[in-house]
């Protein structure tokens, strides 16, 4: 996090056509590992941690306050661990930290970059809807995703740890805030999300292959649920830090 800018510098908005969330379980030990000591690993039933990785189509994503016109519209695939902080007033947090991000636009790879520490790359990502069905291709990386709509009887994927789409629902994200570390001066950087109309409605995935998971290196990765929003409008305050206490 070098660079001053790349803190969120001003509040941000934009409108999600959908966000398609698969979450996938990897074991909490394992990720805990990976966290800095000011982050947590979000469980479920003490044995389960979790990644998200959203594939979200943005439109007119610009600094809050500025016409529509001026937006960037662009596919994101972005991938997170789901973590929880807790803030110098006592609160505990839950958000993500954000791990990759992957946009078919190099006008936003560079601007996120610039901008905010998401680790932005340039990507062929291609989404269609066919009959109903969302095919979701990059040919560069291989990652292939096959989702379509599903409802709240039908099942869950054969390897999910959670006993219902409910319990699943607490992991589908987005959640509120997102942290950044910054080793170097010692202090986290907390932006905060503020959704509306957030109602997730569940997915079948008929098949999925994310090389970018399996290079993650964790021992067991299983595909624990998936959801979609619609048409949602989103912003992001401004970015700002905590400087954590010394050791």
């Amino acid at each position: 996090m070098n660079s001053p800018f790349r803190r969120n510098p001003f509040a941000v908005e934009a409108r999600f056509d959908f966000s398609i969330t698969l979450t996938f379980a990897v074991p909490a030990d394992e990720l805990t590992t990976r966290l800095p000591a000011c982050l947590e690993a979000e469980k479920f039933d003490h044995r389960w941690a979790f990644i998200a990785v959203a594939l979200v189509q943005t439109r007119r994503l610009r600094p809050k306050g500025l016409p529509a016109f001026l937006g960037q519209d662009f596919l994101l695939a972005g991938y997170r661990y789901f973590v929880a902080y807790r803030s110098l007033d006592g609160r505990r947090l839950r958000g993500l930290q954000i791990i990759r991000s992957e946009t078919d636009r190099r006008r936003m790879t560079f601007l996120g970059n610039l901008l905010t520490p998401y680790h932005y790359t340039h990507t062929p990502l291609k989404i269609e809807n066919r009959d109903g069905i969302h095919h979701v291709t990059d040919t560069t990386s291989g990652l292939r995703i096959i989702a379509s709509l599903a409802d709240e009887q039908s099942p869950l994927p054969a390897s999910s740890p959670f006993p219902s789409w409910k319990d699943a629902r607490r992991f589908c994200g987005p959640l509120p805030f997102t942290f950044s570390h910054d080793t170097k001066r010692h202090r986290v950087l907390i932006i905060e999300g503020v959704r509306e109309q957030w109602k997730p409605s569940p997915v079948c995935v008929h098949d999925c292959h994310i090389p970018h998971l399996a290079r993650l290196g964790f021992s067991e990765i299983r595909l624990a649920s998936a959801f979609i929003v619609r048409d949602i409008p989103y912003h992001w305050k401004k970015g700002r830090f905590e400087q954590l206490p010394s050791t």
